[in-house]
This record gives C-alpha cells, sequence and structure tokens, in this order.
C-alpha cells in the first residue's frame, strides 16, 4: 500500500474513492482505514488512522478489526467466529505490522494467532478461531430478546466533538446517556443504543468487531466521567452477517472488584438478529 493512500488524515465522513490501473473502487472509510498490504508470506501491514482515537490511543476495537483483517487476508477462512485480543501497551497511529501464525487448520475452522507490531515491539496479542460464517449450520435457541429502545431516528446523535472516535462511529444511546451529558453518576452500569458508521456505511462481519468497543464504559454510570478505564483483553464472538442499517446494542457491567471489571454486550442487526457478543476485561481507575 503506497503511502499516499495511507495518508487520509484530512478525510471525514466520506466514501474513500482509490484510482486503480484498471478503473475506480469505493469502499467505506471503515474498510478503508483498517485494509493491510501483504509484506511476506506471514506478515501484513496495517495503518492506524487519524479519526479513531479515544484520547491519545486508537480505540481497541479499530486495532482489533485491523488484526483481523490480516488474518481474513492470511487464512483460509474468511470469518472470525471467535477472536481475542490482549492489548499489551497503548498503539499510536502509523503503520503497525500483523504477524500472523496458523496453529491449526482443518475443513470448517482455522485457529491461528496474530502478534501486532510497532517498532519492533508487539502491541497486541490476537487469537483466533475462524470460519466461513455462510456455512454455518446447526441447532439455534435463545432467550435472548433484542433490546427493546427507540427507532434509529428517534435517537439523538451521541456525538462528541471533544472525541476523536465519534468522527467515525454515529452512537446514538437511549439508556444511561444522561452521564455524558451532565457527568454525574447512576445506579445502574449499562449504556443501550444504536451504532453506525457515520460515512452511512453498512456494517459488516468485522464492523462488529470494532462495535463492540463503541459504547462509553459502563462503570462511567457509577463513578462518573472522573477516570480512566483502559482494556485489558476483549474477545468477541461472530453469530451472524448483519443485514444494512445501524446496529442495536447494549452493554453492561455487573462487578467491579478491587479496579477490575468485565462489560457483557450483546448486538442485533436491523432486522432483529443476533449478531455477536463481546466480553471485555478492563480496570478502571478512579481520579
Amino acid at each position: 500500500m503506497s503511502q499516499d493512500i495511507l495518508d487520509t488524515e484530512n478525510f471525514f465522513c466520506d466514501p474513500v474513492v482509490i484510482n486503480l490501473a484498471h478503473g475506480e473502487i469505493e469502499m467505506g472509510q471503515f474498510e478503508f482505514e483498517t485494509s493491510v498490504e501483504k509484506i511476506s508470506d506471514r506478515i501484513w501491514r496495517g495503518h492506524l488512522h487519524r479519526g479513531w482515537r479515544i484520547g491519545r490511543v486508537p480505540n481497541g476495537g479499530y486495532v482489533m478489526a485491523i488484526g483481523a483483517r490480516a488474518l481474513s487476508e492470511a487464512l483460509p477462512h474468511p470469518h472470525p467466529q471467535v477472536i481475542n485480543a490482549f492489548y499489551l501497551s497503548p498503539s499510536v497511529l502509523g503503520p503497525i505490522d500483523c504477524h500472523v501464525e496458523i496453529l491449526r487448520s482443518s475443513k470448517r475452522t482455522t485457529h491461528a494467532v496474530v502478534k501486532m507490531l510497532q517498532k519492533g515491539e508487539v502491541k497486541v496479542q490476537i487469537t483466533a478461531a475462524y470460519v466461513d460464517i455462510s456455512n454455518m449450520s446447526g441447532p439455534s435457541w435463545t432467550d435472548l430478546a433484542p433490546v427493546e429502545i427507540p427507532a434509529w431516528d428517534d435517537c439523538e446523535d451521541a456525538g462528541n466533538t471533544q472525541l476523536e472516535f465519534r468522527q467515525r462511529v454515529n452512537v446514538r444511546l437511549t439508556s444511561g446517556g444522561q452521564v455524558l451529558a451532565n457527568g454525574g453518576p447512576t445506579v445502574d452500569a449499562r449504556f443501550e443504543g444504536w451504532i453506525a458508521h457515520r460515512d452511512g456505511s453498512d456494517p459488516d462481519i468485522l464492523s462488529l468487531l470494532m462495535f463492540a468497543d463503541a459504547l462509553p464504559p459502563p462503570p462511567f454510570n457509577i463513578f462518573g466521567l472522573a477516570g480512566w478505564v483502559p482494556t485489558v483483553e476483549l474477545t468477541v464472538q461472530i453469530r451472524g452477517t448483519p443485514c444494512p442499517g445501524p446496529i442495536r446494542s447494549t452493554l453492561a457491567t455487573r462487578a467491579i472488584t478491587k479496579g477490575v471489571l468485565e462489560e457483557d454486550g450483546y448486538y442485533w442487526d436491523s432486522g432483529g438478529k443476533l449478531v455477536s457478543v463481546s466480553r471485555q476485561t478492563a480496570r478502571v481507575r478512579v481520579k
């Protein structure tokens, strides 16, 4: 990938058009800014772009999606069924190299590891099982109904112009957003709402990885905004391919123990189908 393609700092919420020798292709900003280039048999290079940071650090779900795209390129199966990332140290804007190792591959599933490095330092380590989601089969059952929230058009954009990540992601909260408005805590460590790409692109499977880290941390509704909630690890299960439209979501914390917490998320597409489940382990640091 050439440097002129990578230099997208001035792009803002518009589809990206790339000129190729045989014509033009148009892709959403997320797809473009998670794209990777093959460097060798085991190494793919991505680029962490502006527009995805929380403070100075790129969003963990966005970073995971770049590693996941490298796996999609490298493995015989295209889609993550379950993917887990440990965040070893904060990543920064710029190139990031994805070193892929296949652990085992069978007809239905490939297990692999990808280490994501910047300047020789491992920033993130991902372990995943990859399948072809379109070929999944077997019994289905649930007692989990889609969270009941107002329609997308009836909800206000929770965009925060001071939060760079909101340049790329449209979050419309229907529950828990009071703490963002007045900074005061409530008694329910939960956020509910809709998530979509701000450029209007339809979600795909890799979008679900980023969306799993898009809602505010539920501990904000316990301790208020005077704190920091860094991710230790993030696990996402993919249950299906989302149909076009925003993603309905809920994210909750049930227990905080000596600063360690879990965040459990469920995500449905606009047709009401459960498409992903997430669990995040994080630490809360109150100022």
